[in-house]
This record gives C-alpha cells, structure tokens and sequence, in this order.
C-alpha cells in the first residue's frame, strides 16, 4: 500500500510541473483576408476584417464591435478596393466616442491610400468622410503612405517624387498631414513645409556658375561705372583749364 501511495503521489506532482501545450494563434483562413481586434475599453471591442472569393483585389471590409458590458453586438460593413494595411483607433474630440480608421492601399501601380473612417456612439456607427488630399498636397504624391497616432490626430507621412520622376525612384523629401475632427467633420492641415522649390532644386554647381555670373557682371558694371567717371573727370579737367586759359587771354589784352 505504502509503495502505491508513493507511486500515485510521484505522479501527480509530475502532472503539476508538466509545461504547457503551446497553441498557435487563429489563422485568417478563406474567404477572410485580414483580421485585426482593436479595444477601446474594458470589454468593448472592434474586430475589423475583410474577406471576398474569386479576387485578390476587391472584396468587402466588416467592424464588428462587441460590448460585454451591454450585451449589445453591432456590425458596420463596406466595398473594398485593394487591400487593408492597418486599423487605427482614437477619440479626436475627446467626447468619449471611439474613431475607427482603417487604412487601405489600391491594388495597381499607384499604392494610393484611401481610408474610411467611422465614429462610434454606442451601437450606432457614423461615416466620416475622409478629406482627399488638394492639388498642392498631390504635387508629387506616388503613394505608399504610413499612418500613425500621434497626440489623438491621426497623421498621413509620405515621400514626395519630381514630377517628372515618373518611377519614382528618388524621392525629394516627405510630407506630413495632421487629421483632426471639429464638429462633425474631418479637417486636414499639412504640418511639413515644402522645400522642393525650383530654387532649391538647382545643382549646387548651376548656382555657384549663376552666382559667379552675377559677380562677374557687378563687378563688369562696377569697372564700366568707374570709367565713366574717370571720363567725366577728363573732360572737366580740360574743360576748366581751356576755360582758365580763355581768361588769361582777355586779361593780356587788356
């Protein structure tokens, strides 16, 4: 009896050091593409995803937000064109209502971003719309933006080409946008300042040839300036002796 106590003891202190089986993480599997939960608050919940059959690069997206709190279940749907690249969540307005901003990328050549934004007010979801980027702000846009948070704004960062960089291969600085909402609207305001000015995109040789051309014509016009004068002070020397000798002549006369 004593050696099956023993026996019976041993292994149950070998099934309470066991390590744990390691599980792996739910898979997105067909006909999902993308899965991302994002929380807000201690049991409330935003599952965003998108999913579609038969292409790659269109479908549709879902947010389905989940309060355990209430027990309320609500789900927010859309078309997608391209692909979802992240999912970002704040409160712009601080007014206890989340935003939900998910970032897609357009399947061809040009990695434009569009992004569709909602704001949240219990179970009911408001389309926001998203401010396009104006005609000074697409000069020179080639896509494949980043997003970020950054003080409860949402912030837009991407490379600037030449216009005439067709495959955008050199880019000449970046630009920054800052999102925020007032009222009940999406406002933009570009923080970066553009310095991809004709200016400053002249070769540092063109400039020093420009600024050796111009110091060679000042200097040019300078010289021109100082013979003038110099002629001047000629012809008024002899003008004042002719006239000095004029005047001595009358007086021999006399």
């Amino acid at each position: 009896m004593v050696g099956l106590t023993a026996c019976s003891n041993h292994n149950s202190d070998d099934a309470r050091v066991a390590a744990p089986v390691a599980t792996e993480a739910p898979r997105v599997t067909a006909p999902f593409r993308y899965h991302k939960t994002v929380e807000v608050a201690p049991g409330q919940y935003y599952d965003v995803l998108s999913w579609g059959r038969g292409s790659e690069s269109t479908g549709a997206f879902e947010i389905l937000r989940s309060d355990s709190a209430t027990m309320k279940y609500t789900t927010t749907t859309g078309d997608l064109d391209g692909r979802i690249v992240d999912v970002f969540n704040s409160d712009m307005d601080t007014d206890g209502n989340p935003e939900i901003f998910i970032h897609t990328q357009a399947a061809d050549s040009t990695n434009a971003a569009q992004v569709f934004a909602f704001e949240y007010n219990d179970n009911t979801a408001r389309k926001l719309d998203f401010p396009k980027l104006n005609r000074s702000q697409r000069k020179g846009y080639r896509g494949n933006d980043r997003f970020f948070i950054k003080d409860g704004n949402l912030m837009r960062e991407f490379e600037v080409f030449d216009e005439a960089d067709s495959l955008a291969k050199t880019p000449l600085q970046k630009r920054l946008i800052e999102y925020n909402l007032r009222g009940n609207s999406l406002q933009s305001k570009q923080l970066s300042i553009d310095s991809a000015t004709k200016d400053s995109a002249v070769p540092l040789a063109a400039k020093t040839s420009t600024e050796a051309k111009s110091t060679s014509n000042s200097n040019s016009s300078h010289s021109s300036s100082k013979k003038s004068s110099s002629r001047k002070s000629v012809k008024k020397s002899r003008s004042s002796r002719h006239h000095e000798s004029r005047h001595k002549r009358r007086i021999h006369r006399r």
